[in-house]
């Protein structure tokens, strides 16, 4: 018997039973112990026992087998066989069996999976800190077990498929997870995609080591189960986009894309714990639409790490100093060193190099020049100066097979796939043998390129050697339209692509090109590349979708200063995330060139916060001054946008003086620093925010003290301050600052927005709702949502709509109002000279009682043109209350927001009857309500008859059932007058 299943299956087994049977267990075990004069154990430790606790003295009293047989014949006494079934098939060797043959096969895959070279340069081993991280993990917080999601964040290649594997190892051969998960099943999302369609049994089986497994006893206790899903972005999962498909049937076959978001959303086997890897880009796009409790982020390779592989592969103590020291300077190409098999790709190119006799500075100057060199070297023998007829027309099926698979987010190949892009069956064990495909699935003879940017940098090949239109597959699209999918980061999982195309247009790479294929390339490529920047030349729309770091990365790798010259003129707006110290390099290079910025947006975040070496500090301060600089280059920068930036002083100083430059001559319209933090003088920072003569200020998420407010209270009471709208939503605002805020709502001459959102105001709001009674107050726009307003705030709110005069938009939403604070408010809207015109009351625990004071509202008046009480328990009822007021002749309303208010198709008479009546409404927001496709046939009908404005409604079409989908797609054809929006 497994030693973890004594030490844990007992525990489990007993938790099976229900109280009763529990204390029929104990009295069973106390009358044996009488009747056989066994070892004793104290009746009063067996009566206080938990079931753990019972379990743990049954072991240490007796052997395991007598305990085992003891317990089996007290399960038969209270009538528990299937307990006994299950037990004596897992005792006998079901996830043992299971074990013994993963351990098997784990081991294989990971010798064949590098090359015998690659594995010994790859020496670096999971700690036993690492370990007890990830157990860590998958505790739950609190004495209550919940299942477990965690996310294991990572670039391509960094680790995280080799964690998993050896976290599965583990799993096997020590108690690590043992007393938490009986079966532990991976699942790769690159071959899972192969198989179209599968049901989650299936996919267990596949792992299974004879022809079934026993399906139904390893989902018995979900609770016990862990899936590894890896390379969550080999799949593409839109995890919105098959809601109503989501299926909870572990056996019912599905397409595998809506079969891994069945269980990524919780649909299928809820209790089971899940470990997800992806790489950032993809983990960006997922972390809100999945629950997540952990994330854990892979950061790759240490820089001590990188110098030891070095050194391991030189035999030479000084050329591995010499080529560490190369690549160390050279900070993009040590970024890409953080990724083990990338490391060992470089280091053996280097060494490579410097053994032919050839300066190796030359292949650093960028990336691509240090893939295309390592690439021609594995196709040219050692002692030869060209490759063979043969080995272009390989690298050139390989070229052609990695385009089709970016097009189609393929990265595992079946045989079919290279045949048909021209690589013959006698070409794999080549392409094996030098490393440029890699088999994963011997049995299935499935390929992939080692790394995916060994994929992308040979799609990019294929685009300098032939056009999109020669490619065998339909799916390979122009270099126009790949250039902005790229730059748009529409596929999160190109990471490279376009950035090697620009690399491959240097002078060099074409020369290095031309000798290995022997011809001369077509100049057409490049031409296109400057139509795409005629292209975003003046497109406002299209350079606020361009994501910066990607375009400045493509600069960077063609190392044309003319061309980024002109292509950095054609900006009018940047939005740049620079996360690692390379991208704030990469940037610098871009940026300094850029004289026609109207819109800049950045995060840095923690990169220049002084935490870096010292080393480095000065050259990372040099290109931030140059980026900086743009504010001194372009004469017209209208709005600053800092988000998720931590600024050290010197960052803040350069900033500043860059800054204080500009304002002499310019004037800066709208400032954002969401999520900043400054080490300085604080009062620098406003005298900024002065100087700059800023209308719109936007300070959210950016922690304010007590003295911060009042320095920012004091630029707004400066008779040259011009800002129009503030935005201090989440900095921490208390209640005393309120008082702060209340001079300066009666002193400013300009302020007319304010936005005190997700602050903890409450007894605060008195002082400020006198000063918005004062006649001086020239706001218009109040938002109090998530202020933790209490109950005797209405009282002054209501005050503040009798009285104030300018006040048109008031946002009160995720407050407690509840309908009797709606009661105190609707007092005030019901009089004739109110002037307020937009009322936001989201999340505000309103029933349908509070939709009569609403109601009454809507008859009475005029101004409200917008009312938005969505996520509230209005019902039908109390919808029917609000349908009947619009319809009135004093009811002008525009905007109705109703969404999450637990509405069904019931309602949608009424709902159609407004619009029939109200002359004003244009616009009705009925998301995540049950309407059904006999309410929508209705609503939809009394549109069609409208033709005089434009109406929007707010439905996801894909929340509904196949047929209603199809209704609501029709419809929206038919009827130009109607649009049908996913978000309002």
């Amino acid at each position: 018997m497994a030693s973890f299943f004594s030490d844990f299956g007992l525990m489990w087994y007993l938790e099976e039973l229900n109280r009763k049977e529990f204390v029929k267990f104990k009295e069973f075990l106390k009358q044996e112990i009488l009747q056989l004069g066994l070892k004793q154990i104290s009746w009063t430790e067996v009566k206080k026992a938990s079931r753990q606790d019972l379990a743990s003295l049954l072991l240490k009293h007796y052997e395991e087998k007598p305990a085992w047989d003891m317990t089996f014949r007290f399960f038969q006494k209270i009538n528990r066989k299937d307990l006994i079934e299950r037990a004596k098939r897992e005792i006998d060797g079901c996830p043992k069996l299971y074990r013994a043959h993963m351990k098997t096969k784990l081991t294989h895959d990971s010798s064949r999976a590098f090359t015998i070279s690659i594995q010994n340069f790859l020496k670096e081993k999971l700690t036993e800190d690492d370990y007890d991280c990830i157990e860590n993990l998958f505790q739950s917080k609190g004495t209550e077990s919940k299942p477990q999601v965690v996310f294991l964040s990572g670039v391509a290649g960094v680790g995280k498929t080799l964690m998993l594997k050896r976290l599965m190892l583990t799993w096997i051969e020590s108690p690590v997870f043992l007393h938490k998960f009986s079966y532990i099943f991976y699942f790769c999302c690159q071959e899972v995609k192969q198989l179209k369609t599968a049901s989650l049994a299936e996919l267990i089986s596949r792992e299974w080591p004879g022809p079934s497994a026993p399906i139904e006893e390893i989902l018995a206790k979900p609770e016990k189960l862990l899936f590894l899903i890896d390379s969550l972005e080999g799949m593409e999962c839109d995890l919105f986009k098959w809601e109503l498909e989501l299926c909870d049937n572990c056996t019912e076959k599905q397409p595998v894309n809506v079969l891994l978001s069945s269980l990524l959303r919780r649909k299928m086997l809820p209790e089971s714990s899940l470990l997800i890897s992806a790489t950032p880009e993809s983990f960006e796009k997922m972390e809100n639409r999945i629950e997540y409790t952990h994330l854990k982020v892979i950061k790759g390779l240490k820089e001590r790490n990188i110098k030891m592989s070095f050194h391991r592969l030189f035999q030479d103590r000084n050329r591995a100093h010499e080529a560490f020291s190369l690549v160390r300077e050279y900070e993009h190409l040590f970024t890409v060193c953080q990724v083990p098999v990338l490391c060992w790709m470089v280091a053996t190119c280097l060494k490579e190099e410097t053994e032919k006799g050839r300066d190796p500075v030359s292949i650093c100057r960028c990336t691509t020049s240090l893939y295309t060199t390592h690439i021609f070297n594995l196709f040219i023998p050692q002692n030869a100066h060209s490759p063979s007829k043969k080995s272009q027309d390989q690298l050139q099926g390989l070229c052609s097979l990695a385009a089709e698979g970016m097009w189609t987010d393929t990265f595992v190949f079946n045989e079919d796939a290279l045949r048909r892009n021209g690589i013959m069956d006698s070409d794999i064990p080549i392409l094996l043998d030098i490393g440029m495909l890699i088999n994963i699935r011997e049995s299935e003879k499935s390929y992939i390129f080692p790394h995916p940017s060994v994929q992308e940098v040979c799609a990019a090949i294929f685009y300098l050697l032939k056009s999109h239109v020669d490619h065998p597959s339909q799916d390979i699209q122009s270099i126009e339209k790949l250039m902005f999918t790229f730059l748009k980061k529409v596929k999160v999982q190109w990471i490279f692509w376009g950035c090697f195309i620009f690399g491959l247009l240097h002078e060099s790479e074409q020369k290095k090109l031309e000798a290995f294929f022997g011809h001369q390339l077509s100049q057409e490529i490049k031409h296109q590349l400057y139509q795409c920047l005629e292209a975003i030349s003046g497109n406002e729309e299209l350079q606020e979708q361009i994501d910066g770091m990607k375009l400045f990365y493509c600069l960077f790798e063609m190392d044309d200063e003319d061309f980024l010259v002109q292509a950095m003129n054609r900006m009018e707006q940047i939005n740049f995330v620079a996360k690692h110290y390379s991208d704030v390099i990469v940037a610098a290079h871009c940026l300094q060139h850029c004289s026609t910025l109207k819109k800049l947006s950045f995060s840095t975040q923690n990169v220049l916060s002084g935490a870096q070496e010292h080393s480095y500090t000065e050259r990372l301060l040099t290109a931030w001054n140059h980026i900086c600089s743009v504010f001194k280059s372009s004469k017209d920068i209208q709005e600053l946008r800092m988000k998720d930036t931590n600024l050290s002083e010197s960052a803040f100083s350069v900033l500043y003086n860059n800054l204080k430059y500009y304002n002499y001559t310019y004037t800066l319209k709208a400032l954002v620093a969401n999520n900043v933090f400054f080490v300085c003088e604080k009062y620098l920072f406003f005298e900024l925010i002065l100087n700059c003569n800023v209308q719109h200020l936007n300070l959210s998420l950016t922690f304010l003290s007590h003295n911060d407010v009042k320095l920012l209270c004091d630029v707004l009471n400066q008779a040259k301050c011009n800002i129009e709208e503030l935005v201090v939503a989440g900095c921490s605002i208390s209640s005393d600052d309120c008082k702060v805020f209340a001079s300066v709502l009666i002193s400013s001459k300009t302020l007319k927005h304010l936005n005190l959102a997700s602050n903890t105001l409450d007894k605060g709001i008195a002082s400020l709702c006198k000063s918005l009674c004062h006649p001086d107050c020239i706001l218009e726009h109040l938002v109090l949502a998530n202020c933790s307003l209490s109950e005797q705030c209405w009282d002054y709110l209501s005050d503040v709509l009798r009285r104030n005069k300018t006040l048109s938009h008031l946002d009160i939403s995720s407050n407690d109002l509840k309908d009797e604070g709606l009661k105190v408010l609707c007092g005030a809207l019901t009089l004739p000279d109110s002037v307020l015109k937009s009322l936001s009351l989201r999340h505000c625990l309103i029933t349908t009682s509070g939709c009569q004071d609403l109601a009454e509202v809507l008859r009475n008046n005029q101004n409200l043109i917008s009312l938005h009480v969505s996520n509230n328990k209005l019902e039908d009822t109390g919808v029917k209350l609000l349908c009947d007021a619009i319809k009135h002749p004093n009811c002008h309303l525009e905007d109705l927001g109703l969404e999450a208010c637990e509405l069904t198709g019931a309602c949608c008479e009424d709902l159609a009857s407004t619009f029939t009546q109200c002359k004003t409404l244009w616009a009705m927001n009925l998301l995540k309500n049950a309407l059904d496709y006999n309410g929508l046939v209705v609503l939809c009908e009394a549109l069609k008859q409208q033709t005089s404005a434009t109406y929007v409604l707010g439905l996801r079409i894909t929340d509904f059932d196949n047929e209603t989908q199809a209704f609501l797609v029709a419809e929206q054809e038919k009827n130009p007058c109607l649009s049908i929006l996913s978000s309002l």
